[in-house]
């Protein structure tokens, strides 16, 4: 079958036998066109099915009102949260989203910074995959001062603006808050240590150690995926080691929420034998038994806060004050699955 001819202004033009500047005029409801023509003109390009070359005008312009997202993961609430927040900020300001989805690879990253600058967008959000090594993929945006945002995941001094919470300050306080509850021999989950957000929780929780004069243990420190099956298999070591550790500290909620509940399938008390405490605040924290201790990771406000600056970035882009990083604050929450009592 054929496909069917994109209708224009010419073919509204000569159908009510007037200029296609009358109905271009018209279709903005510009007043030096009279009323009752304006009406002609939208029934017309009504019937005929016209539709608005928003894109070829916004080209024109050098502007397609269009922001670029590339998320890591589907699967995260904070993740979901945070695009949320961009969406709210880039609609409220006349912007369209697309979002781009690099499923923790570099390499869907990579060919979705590709994607979105060959799509002319205006600016760029977004937080790296767990295996990106480098920029150089989001070089052509900054080359043509395209605007980036980075937000969670960011490489320490790269171009862009970071919108970020102080991971080594919250890891600290968790840390700090299970010594607090006299544990001694403290775990901790993390993973991919390349990340901004990973390194920097487990310098905090190292750094706590030190500062409550408890030794390091790396054997301690494990590194994995993240994934349901990697942390079972990380607690059921747990279990088995001795000494065994008294307490740990994971990255994110579902993993401790895992972690939970695989100590308690094999016969551990929470916090009596193992105290938890997780990250970002996630529903679960409150939905297991006991609930999670955790560090309340705003992802709204991160996602608004990310778009704010980009769409403030696209309307001054030479105010120096817009160049910088953000720090978002953060909290820890106190629950059942750390608070002990004595």
């Amino acid at each position: 079958m054929a496909q069917e001819k994109e209708i224009t202004i010419y073919d509204i033009a000569r159908l009510l036998g007037i200029s296609a500047s009358t109905v271009s005029r018209g279709l903005k409801n510009h007043p030096g066109v009279n009323i009752k023509t304006r009406v002609r003109i939208a029934e017309t390009a009504a019937k005929l099915g016209y539709r608005s070359n928003s894109f070829a005008t916004s080209l024109r312009k050098q502007q397609t009102r269009t922001i670029g997202a590339i998320i890591h993961e589907l699967h995260s609430e904070f993740v979901i949260l945070a695009l949320a927040g961009i969406e709210k900020i880039t609609n409220n300001a006349g912007y369209d989203l697309i979002i781009g989805h690099s499923s923790e690879t570099m390499a869907k990253e990579v060919a979705n910074a590709h994607n979105l600058f060959n799509k002319r967008v205006d600016g760029v959000i977004a937080s790296l995959a767990y295996d990106t090594t480098n920029l150089q993929h989001f070089e052509p945006f900054f080359r043509k001062k395209i605007p980036v945002v980075f937000f969670d995941r960011v490489e320490e001094n790269s171009n862009g603006i970071h919108i970020v919470i102080d991971n080594f300050k919250a890891a600290y306080e968790a840390t700090t808050h299970l010594i607090g509850q006299k544990c001694t021999r403290i775990a901790h989950s993390t993973a991919n240590l390349q990340r901004n957000v990973y390194s920097q929780r487990l310098a905090g929780y190292r750094q706590a150690l030190r500062d409550h004069g408890q030794t390091y243990n790396p054997d301690w420190t494990f590194v994995n995926d993240q994934s349901r099956e990697a942390i079972r298999e990380m607690a059921g070591n747990i279990v088995r080691m001795s000494p065994r550790p008294d307490a740990i500290f994971l990255t994110n909620d579902f993993c401790a929420a895992v972690c939970i509940q695989t100590f308690k399938q094999l016969g551990l008390r929470i916090p009596d034998d193992i105290a938890v405490v997780g990250f970002n605040n996630d529903t679960i924290s409150q939905l297991i038994e006991p609930q999670i201790t955790t560090i309340d990771y705003p992802g709204n406000e991160i996602g608004e806060s990310a778009a704010t600056h980009l769409i403030d970035l696209l309307s001054n882009p030479n105010d120096p004050t817009l160049h910088q990083k953000v720090v978002i604050d953060s909290k820890l929450i106190i629950r059942g699955s750390s608070r002990r009592i004595f």
